[in-house]
């Protein structure tokens, strides 16, 4: 287990964006011996028999990982599905802002971001850069300066009395990052970026077009007295892309596995490389050949959908139903609801609490209160698309779309341990 949090813990740090996650991903797979396809490629020759280890990636951001060793029809695909991003600040086109002598940057806020716990804290950025490179074409690379360049300051609560009872965050005026003091305004990101890319020799002529997130340097922790929790940012939802990357290249029996890892799920998963896109379908028709393959295939096979959950909190536990709080580190969470925000139903929770006893594991279940809305997963989106049975999990979390999230050490290793029985039975 030690092992494995701490590969974890690695996997995040190094992750501050979905393109840095999807370019880790590779780089495991690759070291495991898959194969990257090109969409653009002819894959198979589909009178043969396909088999073997591939990968292929959309937009840097999105991934889907397969290991195909039994005939298709017979034993059906067993597939997990997560997310590559995270709740943040985005960096708008024209960002640049120059206000009483410091030059900050204006942000677009990007799905349910939590913003209190922004402030004050040490902030980097990272992203995608699109560029002209020494000929004249067009190259794009990932970005990260990694070290803190940035802060949101507070107000000082000597200038606003009622700070903790009344102040409301405006998205526009009170969220640009500081990032130096400047004499003059003609300060551009722009230049910024070609002077980090040119230090990194990429030899860039000019920039053309970026996409960046603030993110916090502080580093992953295991923390609590015995060690119980994980805090981190971006645990949602990189903890279950780690954990179901790590289940499929360990799978030892060779069963039919797949790993699609979406971006754009907090924000709706309406994009080419989101759940709602047809990445993923494609691919699985690209195995078939034909809809009717395709559709067989689909009544054989199995997705987990793998989103944190939230567990309950000791300060705020009216906020759940009694009987459905899920605690840290009692094992994986079964989410379920009756309007099909997940896409959980009797038949898939039966399977998934089937392979938490098989595998020794603790297993949960959460129901939103019902007079509280309740949010979603790529499960339903997934399960509407392909139309596979589907069961959505995942691990219990406190401030989930905070800054700093907070899951338990035994529970990332529970979750682990059921995924790699799901994909050996």
């Amino acid at each position: 287990m030690k092992m494995f949090i701490e590969g974890l813990l690695s996997f995040i740090q190094q992750s501050p964006t979905p393109f840095h996650a999807v370019q880790n991903m590779v780089s495991v797979l690759e070291s495991a011996g898959f194969q990257r396809l090109d969409e653009k490629d002819q894959w198979f020759v589909q009178e043969k028999r396909v088999e073997g280890r591939y990968f292929v990636t959309r937009n840097d951001s999105s991934i889907v990982a397969f290991d195909i060793m039994q005939p298709l029809l017979e034993q059906g695909i067993r597939m997990v599905g997560a997310h590559t991003d995270s709740p943040c600040l985005k960096v708008k086109p024209n960002p640049e802002l120059v206000r009483q002598g410091y030059l900050q940057l204006g942000v677009e806020v990007y799905g349910g971001v939590l913003l209190n716990p922004w402030f004050d804290r040490d902030l980097s950025l990272a992203g995608r850069v699109s560029y002209v490179d020494e000929h004249e074409h067009i190259a794009h690379q990932l970005v990260d300066w990694k070290k803190a360049i940035a802060v949101i300051p507070s107000l000082a609560i000597h200038l606003d009395r009622e700070a903790n009872d009344k102040r409301s965050i405006n998205k526009q005026q009170h969220l640009p990052p500081v990032l130096m003091r400047v004499s003059e305004d003609k300060i551009s990101l722009n230049d910024l970026l070609l002077e980090l890319l040119n230090k990194k020799s990429f030899k860039a002529a000019s920039v053309l077009d970026y996409e960046l997130s603030f993110y916090d340097v502080q580093p992953p922790a295991i923390v609590g007295l015995n060690d119980d929790f994980i805090a981190s940012a971006r645990l949602d939802n990189l903890l279950s892309c780690y954990t179901g990357l790590m289940a499929l290249i360990h799978d030892k029996n060779r069963q039919n596995t797949l790993l699609v890892c979406n971006d754009h799920e907090e924000v709706g998963s309406v994009s080419a490389a989101g759940a709602q896109g047809n990445f993923l379908e494609t691919v699985l028709q690209r195995l078939t050949g034909n809809h009717e393959v395709f559709a067989r295939l689909m009544a054989s096979s199995m997705m987990i959908s793998v989103d944190n959950a939230h567990a309950v909190h000791p300060n705020f536990s009216d906020k759940h139903d009694a009987n459905h709080g899920p605690i840290i580190n009692d094992g994986p969470v079964i989410k379920i609801n009756a309007n099909q925000r997940y896409a959980s139903n009797s038949e898939t929770s039966a399977m998934f609490k089937q392979w938490c006893a098989n595998a020794d594991v603790p297993v949960q279940s959460f129901v939103v209160r019902s007079d509280m809305g309740c949010g979603s997963t790529i499960g339903p989106i997934t399960a509407n698309n392909l139309g596979v049975r589907t069961v959505d999990v995942g691990v219990p979390t406190f401030a989930m779309h905070s800054i700093r999230e907070l899951a338990g050490t035994k529970d990332a290793a529970y979750l682990y341990q059921v995924l790699q029985q799901y994909f050996s039975s």
